[in-house]
């Protein structure tokens, strides 16, 4: 499946959760992508709230969380089987940002970070801050 650019003529990238959070704080690196098509998993939302939530109101970081809800896609086993298999060779990268990644690719759309352990992946934006 191919979804790199939809029929709106915008781009779509998976947020990883850096990318959540340097959108949700206003990097400007990242304004860019706060127009584009978005696809990120549960997993993804899961660590941006439990991280929100150390650093801000619980109803805040929620309704955050329940902002990017619309846009999470299906893990499959194979998805997080390939996933372990990149954790197991990589493993400073977050479980679900390794999820995020096999994803990214089954999809065929950019895998948007600043994460320095994707710097050198294909198929990545990389943006540092």
């Amino acid at each position: 499946m191919n979804l790199g650019m939809n029929e709106d003529g915008k781009e779509t990238y998976f947020f990883d959760t850096y990318a959540f959070f340097e959108v949700i704080g206003g990097n400007p690196k990242y304004k860019k992508y706060s127009n584009c098509n978005i696809l990120t998993t549960i997993f993804n939302l899961a660590e941006l709230n439990y991280n929100l939530k150390k650093d801000m109101p619980k109803e805040k970081a929620d309704n955050y969380t329940s902002d990017y809800y619309g846009f999470i896609v299906e893990v499959g086993l194979e998805n997080v089987k390939k996933a372990m298999d990149l954790k197991i060779k990589n493993k400073d990268l977050s479980i679900p940002d390794a999820i995020g990644y096999i994803v990214a690719k089954r999809y065929n759309v950019k895998f948007l970070t600043g994460d320095i352990g994707f710097k050198n992946f294909d198929n990545v934006e990389f943006v540092a801050k």
